[in-house]
């Protein structure tokens, strides 16, 4: 295998592990951006919202699209795992038995799939699990045999030249396609969806020119009520005697305008 063969077999791994946190730390800010009507909007809603509360936006975004959450669960699995063995990990358990391997390997994803099922039920939650597994599977399968070196975490240009072979590779080739295609775009698409990532109130708002009643997208709880986004004034402000509106949609999609 020549350097230059190894070296974009490398480059391809560090794309999928650069891409997703990537995504998670700025696709939230353009769905704020976008939601709220402008950077100006972004700077304003961060600032009310605070450091500790920046979680919310991901959590809004990130594991109540079911499908998004799906597709994020697995690729974290897949990049952490692959992170691990192509740093020394697949090296130093090389003697161990593939039943401890593949049981090991099911920790995580286990653990993501409860949290996007708890967000997304059940079945949503048995999607992300699955499909994160049978992507590390995919990593334990490259190693085991011998189509990447356990030394180096490199590829080795070795020929798919059996079934097992061709579907190692196709599982390879479908954890980059997530990583680097359809993590970003679903998730940029759900940016630009217009939605609220929080949920949206009917409060009494008083700005100094007397009480009214506003539509706010919630920022943050503070008793006696909360500090929210007023949809209509452009402005945070803080509202009280808030009820649920069910209608989330803040803004027309960007497909629409």
């Amino acid at each position: 295998m020549t350097e230059t063969t190894r070296g974009a077999g490398t480059a391809k791994v560090g794309a999928a592990h650069v891409m997703a946190p990537a995504v998670v730390f700025a696709v939230p800010v353009l769905k704020l951006a976008w939601t709220l009507g402008g950077g100006d909007a972004a700077r304003d809603a961060l600032l009310a919202m605070g450091p500790a509360n920046w979680v919310d936006v991901v959590i809004g975004m990130f594991f109540a699209e079911p499908v998004l959450a799906v597709v994020l669960a697995a690729v974290l699995s897949y990049i952490g795992y692959a992170y691990r063995a192509a740093h020394g990990g697949a090296a130093r358990h090389q003697g161990r038995a593939l039943a401890e391997t593949t049981a090991r390997a099911a920790i995580v994803p286990g653990a993501l799939g409860v949290v996007v099922g708890a967000f997304n039920g059940l079945w949503w939650g048995v999607a992300a699990g699955v499909l994160g597994y049978l992507l590390r599977l995919g990593v334990v399968a490259e190693y085991r045999t011998g189509a990447r070196s356990a030394v180096t975490g490199h590829r080795t240009g070795r020929a798919a030249a059996t079934f097992r072979d061709r579907a190692v590779e196709a599982v390879r080739v479908a954890a980059l396609v997530l990583s680097v295609a359809v993590l970003p775009v679903f998730s940029v698409v759900a940016a630009l969806d217009g939605r609220s990532w929080t949920s949206v109130l009917l409060c009494d708002v008083d700005t100094g020119s007397g009480p009214r009643r506003a539509r706010l997208v919630e920022l943050d709880r503070q008793a006696p009520g909360v500090v929210g986004w007023d949809v209509p004034a452009h402005e945070v402000v803080s509202g009280t005697n808030c009820a649920a509106d069910p209608y989330d949609v803040l803004r027309a999609p960007w497909w629409r305008r």
